[in-house]
Order: structure tokens, then C-alpha cells, then sequence
């Protein structure tokens, strides 16, 4: 129980550093609602993640197989549109790129993304995916408002085009437009950041079911322990 409430207590200093790193840092965060309870939410950020992210970035701690449990789809719908190589669904999402090679061609190895919204937070990850912006002077042509010269790509241009970045007024504007309206490119990445967070912490979708069923016997067992409480105490008071 101790070990527990130090684990929390923890958790929750480093949640709270996170946010007190990015307000220092001067960034607005837009937040974003994430409802693990959406399968359809996080089947089409599952969809977007293995299509844009997985060919660099691995979820090492998930497997297809617990995936496709948790978000209502069969291990034939998994293998059929979330897996494009030799994997097997019991297999852990991980990518064939070696780390030294990421750290030859991009200068750093791209992060193991398992466990980024728990490091970074939902509302940093909506943020970064949003504000790429074109710079000539990277070597990638883009840079980012949340994550000051990131040696990443942005790899949904396509979906959103691109922006320009005002240094005076901080305000970003489109310079090309993207295959997708804003609304909609900020729904898919909502989506995504909704699947990022679910596989953060994959266990949470049961507990909050449980939690629902925990709810309904407290509550039934206070509408017997009362009336049991007053007859008990009845006679002393």
C-alpha cells in the first residue's frame, strides 16, 4: 500500500512538472478531449498511427493482438488493415529501422512512442502535431512551435499543408492547403492523440469499466447497510 501511494504521489509531481515545464516555456497548449470509450475514435488514430507514425516510431509495450481486444476488431481485421509486413498478430509494434541508422540519417533516434502521452501529455501531443511550420533554415524545411528545432519531418503535410509561422504575432497561416479541411485534420489528429493515450496506459479501458459496476454495488450495498446502521443504533441513540 505504501509503494502505492508513493507511485501516485510521483505520478503525480511529474504530471504536474510537465505542465509547469510547458507554461515556463512560454507554449499554449491546446487541449483535447480523449475518450478511450470511443472505439471508433481510436481505431481511426490506430489506423493514422500505423500509416504516418510506426514506419519510424515503434510502440514496443502493445501488441496487435491487445489491440485489436481492446478496440472491438477481429485479429483478421488487424492483420487486414494495420498490418503491412511480416509480423504476426501476437507480435509487439515495433519497426525494422536500427537505431544507429535513425541516429546516422536523422541525427537522433526516433522515441519508442508507448508511453509519449504519459511523458508529454494529450494536450502537448495535439499542440506539436498542429504546429508545424515551414523554416528553410532546418534541415527537414519545417519546424515546430512546441518542440523548438525538432529534427522531425512533418509527415501529415500532406493532410494539413503547410503554415507559415508570424515571429512577431506567433500566429501561424496556411501557405498551402492540405488534402483535408482544418476541422477535419484536427479531428484526425484528435483521433490519433486519442490512440496515443490509450496505448499509454492500455488497462485503463478496463479499469474504467470496472469502475462502473463498483460505482453500482456501493451503491446498493449503502441502500442496505443504512436502514441496517439505523435498527442497529436505534435502541443506543
Amino acid at each position: 500500500m505504501r509503494t502505492l501511494i508513493f507511485a501516485l504521489f510521483f505520478g503525480y509531481i511529474a504530471a504536474i512538472s510537465g505542465q509547469v515545464m510547458a507554461s515556463s516555456e512560454g507554449i499554449h497548449l491546446d487541449d483535447v478531449e480523449v475518450d478511450l470509450s470511443d472505439k471508433a475514435s481510436l481505431q481511426r488514430g490506430a489506423k493514422t498511427f500505423v500509416n504516418y507514425c510506426l514506419s519510424c516510431h515503434q510502440a514496443s509495450y502493445m501488441r496487435y493482438n491487445r489491440m485489436a481486444k481492446d478496440l472491438g476488431l477481429t485479429d483478421a481485421q488487424v492483420k487486414d488493415n494495420l498490418m503491412f509486413a511480416s509480423e504476426k498478430v501476437g507480435d509487439t509494434m515495433t519497426v525494422a529501422m536500427r537505431a544507429e541508422d535513425a541516429q546516422k540519417w536523422f541525427g537522433v533516434a526516433p522515441p519508442d512512442l508507448s508511453v509519449i502521452s504519459r511523458s508529454r501529455g494529450t494536450a502537448w501531443l495535439n499542440t506539436y502535431l498542429r504546429t508545424f511550420f515551414l523554416d528553410d533554415t532546418k534541415p527537414v524545411g519545417t519546424n515546430n512551435l512546441a518542440f523548438k528545432d525538432v529534427g522531425m519531418p512533418h509527415i501529415l503535410w500532406k493532410q494539413q499543408g503547410y503554415l507559415t509561422h508570424d515571429e512577431e504575432t506567433g500566429h501561424l497561416s496556411p501557405a498551402s492547403e492540405g488534402s483535408l479541411s482544418k476541422y477535419d485534420y484536427d479531428v484526425m489528429v484528435a483521433d490519433l492523440v486519442n490512440f496515443l493515450a490509450y496505448i499509454g496506459e492500455p488497462s485503463k479501458i478496463q479499469r474504467l469499466e470496472l469502475g462502473k459496476w463498483v460505482l453500482l454495488y456501493l451503491f446498493l450495498f449503502f441502500l442496505v447497510a443504512y436502514p441496517m446502521k439505523k435498527a442497529f443504533w436505534r435502541d443506543i441513540h
